[in-house]
């Protein structure tokens, strides 16, 4: 509001100078994309990413199978569970699982209970084929991060839009010096003369 008050207050004032005017016209376009442009963008740049992010989660859930596997044995070189304690990863296991497609698989994944032991089952992602993948993308995790794509996007939209502002200010200042510079030194030879016209 100070912004806009400051566009009419120098709009009629006699001692206003066209770099004035010019600033307060900047600082109301900056307010009008911080408060408007920059919720849009956002809005648009996290309703974006959401799409894409759900649609990739939408055929990750389609991928990837949630299937049962058994303990077979410790991972060679796996580490002796004491060690293991003070350890922030976790054991590594040999697991033994059947593919979707109905192939048999063995291979190397982290226990998931500690500690492991043969014939314990628990359950694994993999594809069709049996080959071991993430879990897929959960679509309340995929709006958190649209969200916070949106967010940065509008705060860097914001940021911008005062970066530039500041730019133009600090010339319209530069330009302001210039000039009474200029003045100073016209006036400069005529200081303090009786009679020098002032």
């Amino acid at each position: 509001m100070r912004t806009a008050m400051g566009v009419w207050r120098w709009r009629r004032n006699p001692l206003r100078r066209t770099t004035d005017l010019l600033e307060a016209w900047v600082a109301f376009a900056a307010l009008v994309c911080v408060l408007l442009v920059a919720p849009a963008v956002g809005w648009v740049a996290g309703l974006q990413v959401d799409g894409t992010l759900q649609r990739a989660a939408s055929e990750q859930r389609h991928e990837r199978y949630l299937v049962p596997a058994v303990v077979v044995r410790p991972a060679p070189g796996a580490a002796d569970p004491s060690a293991q304690r003070q350890a922030p990863e976790r054991t590594r296991i040999v697991a033994a699982w059947t593919a979707p497609d109905g192939s048999s698989h063995e291979g190397t994944v982290p226990a998931a209970e500690e500690p492991p032991r043969a014939g314990d089952r628990f359950r694994i992602w993999t594809d069709i084929r049996g080959r071991l993948v993430g879990q897929p993308l959960d679509p309340t995790a995929a709006s958190f991060h649209a969200g916070a794509a949106g967010l940065a996007a509008a705060l860097t939209a914001a940021a911008l839009a005062e970066t530039v502002r500041r730019l133009v200010v600090r010339r319209l200042m530069h330009r302001r010096y210039t000039r009474l510079d200029r003045a100073w030194a016209a006036a400069g030879p005529d200081w303090g003369r009786a009679g020098a016209g002032s």
